[in-house]
């Protein structure tokens, strides 16, 4: 059996930090993007699209004020 210095046991019980920061790391990459509509990339995406089309269907004269207002707030 080969013998085991203080260094080596330190490093036995340090290891799994960096491993658990790691995977921390990889799951807020993964699920930040999936969140809707709270200020990531996805969400302020789909919200900017879908206020340009009533913004325009509002141009064309296709909702009324009343209807752009309370869409819009829906929106937000």
């Amino acid at each position: 059996m080969a013998k085991m210095d203080g260094q080596a046991i330190g490093w036995m019980r340090v290891w799994p930090v960096p491993v658990v920061a790691g995977l921390l790391l990889i799951g807020y990459a993964v699920l930040r993007p999936a969140r809707n509509g709270r200020g990531t990339a996805h969400g302020s995406g789909s919200d900017s699209v879908a206020r340009r089309l009533l913004d325009e269907r509002c141009a064309r004269g296709e909702i009324d004020k009343r209807e752009y207002q309370d869409r819009w707030r829906a929106l937000r």
